[in-house]
């Protein structure tokens, strides 16, 4: 579902414009003020922004450059300033279009389609490089097969990814030696040493983990198996 970013202190225009982009079937999320569209441009990963210029004593143009900093997602301009010096400054700024008050709900919904239509490659883009799990400063892309802890990636093994993905998809499950053969290797014991886990696990936590004798991410549940950590004090 495509994400929107709501940007709009007006309580009247911010409810309308929730109510009518949900109905078209975006997921929106609505912020009044600078900071908080930048925490939410960071966290929720918007596929478009709705920016008001006019953010009580806030100017939205200083909120859009520190929305550069983070991310290229695309940002339409709401704004009371028809001028047409006014309108090209924004969209030198960085803007992608821009909606002039008192504006129609049919043709914020063209704006938007028209933007997300030239948008799309980008967007399909980072959908792609977007972690699909997160936690904390581990992230696990399934789509590109890349891990990265505390900003640097992670050189592991096809296997490697494949059990670390696997647990994380748990958290705080126990998965027998067993199981995991079944699950990640679609083999069995009968098949397949158990002790083939047992390497994976330490060659895993060897890249994985700051001291692999005490892990925080992936532990051991003697006599059962293996779980991955949600908490910072796993052991």
């Amino acid at each position: 579902m495509t994400k929107i970013l709501v940007v709009e202190d007006d309580a009247a225009n911010a409810a309308l414009l929730n109510k009518f982009l949900v109905s078209e079937g975006f997921e929106v999320t609505v912020v009044s003020d600078g900071p908080s569209a930048v925490t939410a441009t960071s966290s929720i990963e918007p596929d478009l922004i709705l920016l008001d210029i006019g953010l009580g004593k806030e100017d939205g143009r200083d909120v859009m450059k520190e929305i550069r900093l983070l991310s290229d997602v695309p940002v339409i301009f709401l704004t009371g300033r028809g001028l047409e010096s006014e309108r090209i400054a924004g969209l030198k700024m960085g803007a992608d279009d821009y909606v002039v008050k008192p504006f129609s709900l049919a043709e914020v919904s063209a704006r938007i389609e028209s933007v997300l239509r030239r948008a799309g490659a980008n967007i399909a883009q980072r959908r792609i490089d977007a972690p699909t799990l997160r936690f904390g400063e581990l992230l696990i892309n399934e789509n590109t097969h890349e891990v990265h802890l505390g900003g640097q990636l992670l050189e592991l093994t096809s296997k490697e990814f494949s059990l670390l993905a696997f647990l994380a998809r748990s958290p705080r499950q126990v998965f027998s030696r067993e199981q995991l053969l079944e699950h990640v290797w679609e083999s069995s014991g009968e098949w397949q040493n158990e002790a083939t886990v047992t390497e994976h696990i330490r060659r895993l936590r060897s890249k994985l983990e700051t001291d692999p004798d005490h892990p925080r991410w992936i532990t051991t549940v003697r006599g059962v198996g293996y779980r991955f950590e949600l908490d910072a004090n796993g052991s």
